[in-house]
């Protein structure tokens, strides 16, 4: 008897937890939420979150606190989005590099297909060959050569193990069968200054970031990695344009929230996402950087999971055979 009891009372249990869950969307947020970047303050990922963080708040009744926790190629604040409790006053802000950590770290704290509830997608920011003022080249195809020739003697920088620039600098190394010697640094703040003093060669970096120090003149921009050249940034021609066809590369961007946030509150913050991604000033912002919000259909919570997915198979191959890990 009283087995059937307890038996009843679980199955009870069992059919009340959706309500609990849409009882818990209709009085959240009742307190700030925080947006976690896992890169530091100033990088581009860090300026697209911040663009949307603002409008999202609006939208929520409730600020979006931006918190930059930078380490170990974004995995470390990745990881504390993941251990953080699933009631969605916690979400990540993160690029492509959460589909390349399963590949370049052995021992991920976290999965990034089992870890989050996703949320939509953001935008897909190009990225630009910069390189130092005094680098002696005039375009792009003379880059490469002195590549080719120089080799190991080229410094490339990148913004750790794990981010854009590093998967950018390994792609091109892969493509042209050359290695340069790598630059790490912990975010890509720190290596503007050397760029521009002439201590660095050659900088891979995402259009967010850049395109201030190129149309100002204190770096050179050498080649975009998209498909057509960028009406913000002319006379600059595409990669494939320039002597290495096929060179095309965007870093997506998107929002997470730990596993088992409640489906009602995913759908809410989508929502707001959603509604950041239409405010007309966040739109006039993205597009003046050439990294425009992705379109609607992709601001999907489950087109973005297919998306994660997939990336996370087409970069391992890739990445493997490369050589190179993060740990």
């Amino acid at each position: 008897m009283m087995m059937r009891t307890t038996r009843r009372l679980l199955a009870a249990a069992a059919l009340a937890l959706p309500f609990v869950g849409t009882a818990q969307a209709q009085t959240w947020p009742e307190r700030p939420i925080t947006m976690v970047i896992p890169f530091a303050p100033g990088g581009p990922t860090d300026v697209v979150g911040r663009m949307i963080a603002e409008s999202m708040g609006r939208d929520l009744g409730q600020n979006v606190l931006v918190q930059n926790v930078g380490g170990a190629g974004g995995t470390t604040g990745t990881a504390r989005v993941a251990a953080a409790a699933p009631d969605g006053y916690n979400i990540l802000l993160h690029n492509i590099g959460i589909a390349t950590a399963p590949t370049l770290y052995r021992r991920l704290p976290y999965d990034p297909v089992t870890a989050f509830e996703t949320i939509g997608l953001v935008t897909a920011t190009p990225m630009i060959w910069l390189a130092r003022p005094g680098l002696p080249v005039t375009n792009f195809a003379e880059m490469i050569r002195l590549v080719r020739e120089r080799g190991e003697a080229v410094n490339l920088a990148n913004a750790g193990l794990g981010s854009a620039s590093q998967l950018c600098g390994t792609l091109f190394q892969a493509s042209l069968g050359v290695r340069v010697t790598a630059v790490s640094y912990t975010g890509s703040g720190p290596i503007y200054p050397e760029l521009m003093a002439d201590r660095l060669d050659i900088y891979c970096d995402q259009t967010t970031s850049a395109s201030s120090f190129v149309t100002s003149g204190r770096v050179r921009g050498l080649a975009v990695t998209t498909a057509e050249p960028m009406a913000q940034l002319p006379g600059i021609p595409t990669a494939g344009q320039a002597g290495l066809p096929g060179f095309e590369i965007g870093i997506w961007h998107g929002v997470y929230a730990p596993k088992g946030t409640p489906t009602p509150i995913v759908m809410r913050l989508n929502q707001a996402l959603r509604v950041a991604l239409a405010d007309p000033r966040v739109v006039t912002r993205m597009n003046e950087l050439g990294s425009p919000p992705e379109p609607v259909e992709r601001q999907n919570p489950d087109v973005h999971r297919a998306h994660l997915v997939a990336e996370i198979a087409r970069w391992r191959p890739v990445l493997q055979a490369a050589g190179q890990f993060a740990d």
